[in-house]
């Protein structure tokens, strides 16, 4: 099977809303999207993401349950679930962290003063944004607001936006994984009506983790696309300056 090019993938892919029964898709080719999934920017490089590859029928048929056994879900040869981790921050810290004495130690070209920014703002600025509770957030976010009356700040600091910024990043890789699947003819459709509650329970998912949308994965059907492809025209939405 030949691989298209990006634009080729992009213009191919289509949310399917009903997959090919008959027709079986590669485990080892999804994952393998997947690990192109992560290769998508994230703020920080947090990579505050986990993904759950679904291939067992039984559990299959759970989570269609849980998705109101919508067509999309309930003919999927396999599912894909990108989960926001935001409760992950502190350990995705100390990975970058390490990351960088790693690197900073086998470079040749050493550059002290950069690596102590890195560090700075790894374990210094980053866990003062996350670690923030409602009301401290809240307080933060009025300073921030009164700061800005003078000079450039950055103003998203409640916990709320936080949870924005994490989904955002999962968002990014999850068309990754999308683009990388239309890439080798396979079809996928984003799903966001599903019992979360549901479903992080059949995932066996943590309180704090959040589902950030449901992916079948399969081979389309005629019947599978429901209708021409609709955009708001491009010279809506675009604007030069």
């Amino acid at each position: 099977m030949s691989e298209k090019k990006v634009s080729e993938a992009i213009e191919y892919r289509r949310s399917i809303r009903v997959f090919d029964k008959e027709k079986e898709i590669d485990h080892a080719t999804v994952k393998k999207c997947l690990e192109q999934a992560i290769l998508a920017p994230n703020s920080s490089n947090l990579q505050l993401w986990e993904f759950y590859h679904i291939t067992q029928p039984k559990k299959i048929e759970k989570l269609a349950r849980a998705c109101f056994s919508q067509p999309a879900a309930r003919t999927a040869k396999q599912l894909v679930i990108p989960v926001v981790r935001k409760d992950l921050w502190k350990k995705r810290i100390d990975s970058n962290v390490a990351f960088i004495h790693s690197e900073h130690e086998k470079s040749k070209n050493k550059n002290p003063k950069k690596i102590k920014g890195a560090l700075s703002y790894y374990q210094k600025i980053l866990p003062k944004i996350y670690a923030v509770g409602n009301l401290r957030g809240w307080i933060n976010h009025i300073f921030i607001q009164i700061q800005g009356l003078k000079k450039v700040v950055y103003r998203q600091v409640k916990k709320s936006d936080m949870r924005v910024v994490a989904h955002k990043s999962t968002a990014l890789a999850a068309q990754n994984f999308l683009v990388s699947m239309a890439a080798v003819g396979y079809d996928t459709c984003t799903m966001e009506g599903f019992d979360s509650h549901l479903v992080k329970k059949i995932l066996n998912l943590p309180k704090a983790a959040e589902i950030s949308m449901i992916i079948g994965c399969g081979i389309r059907t005629p019947e599978g696309i429901y209708g021409p492809r609709f955009r708001v025209p491009f010279d809506e939405v675009y604007f030069q300056e």
